[in-house]
């Protein structure tokens, strides 16, 4: 189950979901593992500094200034994608400024599992979560040797690179080396769980390729993207790709299915019909 957050906190969390899903289905693969990677890194920076994250988390500071902070402290270290994020990260209103670390957290998190999403292994890496939760609850050990906070946290890191060995996705095995460096008082099975659900929410949400002859207007894209939802039972997003040899028409892919009602898939299709 994850962390139950208070209602403010809860909404700015939404709130940056909704704008992260947005970059992620068209950020290039390298760009996602740099932010997820760089997101991580935050989340640990607030997690040790208590002093910044309530600058940040402080609503009583104007937005412009926490973002003034933001660039200061990050801008020459991090992304322009990350450095975003995290403005408008510190320009939400926080419950308490330990949540600000959850919200970074958060985001990290569906950053890499969009990475899983991306290359296909979405399925496995929810898979190889929800096992090794179940492994770390039937060995209590093995589970307070992973979370023990007064071991070094890289000696904790490479035990569970030793358990994990080659048998996982770099996925799993990023989200879960986080979990490790990243404790804060929460058993490593229970963290697993949250992130095997995590992955199986993602799937709820699927990406529509389109290619498009013309440009598409926002009202056209809202409508495409209802229609497509009602046709599959769940929320899509489009990827739209601009492709002027279709001449007309558009091409929709979803998964592995695709919709060719273009006019150069026409017109092949009906060269294909004709007797040779």
């Amino acid at each position: 189950m994850a962390a139950v957050l208070q209602p403010a906190s809860r909404e700015s969390l939404a709130a940056l979901t909704e704008r992260l899903d947005s970059w992620t289905d068209s950020a290039s693969a390298r760009d996602l593992t740099t932010t997820a990677d760089e997101l991580f890194a935050v989340a640990r920076f607030l997690d040790s500094e208590r002093s910044v994250r309530r600058l940040l988390a402080d609503a009583s500071s104007p937005e412009h200034a926490r973002a003034d902070l933001v660039r200061r402290l990050f801008g020459s270290q991090l992304s322009q994608p990350t450095v975003d994020l995290v403005s408008e990260l510190a320009g939400k209103r926080w419950s308490t400024p330990r949540d600000i670390v959850t919200g970074a957290e958060g985001l990290a998190r569906r950053t890499a599992i969009a990475i899983a999403d991306r290359n296909g292994s979405l399925d496995e890496v929810e898979d190889q979560l929800f096992r090794f939760g179940r492994i770390v609850a039937r060995e209590p050990q093995l589970a307070s040797l992973l979370g023990d906070a007064a071991r070094p946290v890289e000696g904790r890191v490479q035990l569970l690179d030793s358990v994990l060995g080659e048998k996982v996705y770099p996925v799993t095995a990023t989200l879960l080396r986080e979990a490790v460096r990243l404790p804060r008082s929460r058993h490593l099975d229970v963290v697993a769980e949250e992130l095997a659900e995590l992955a199986a929410a993602r799937r709820d949400r699927s990406v529509a390729k389109v290619r498009t002859p013309v440009e598409l207007s926002s009202e056209q894209e809202t409508t495409l993207a209802e229609t497509l939802g009602r046709m599959y039972g769940r929320t899509i997003s489009l990827q739209v790709e601009l492709d002027r040899s279709l001449l007309g028409g558009l091409v929709v892919q979803v998964g592995g299915e695709v919709i060719d009602g273009s006019v150069a898939g026409r017109l092949a299709a009906a060269r294909r019909s004709l007797p040779s």
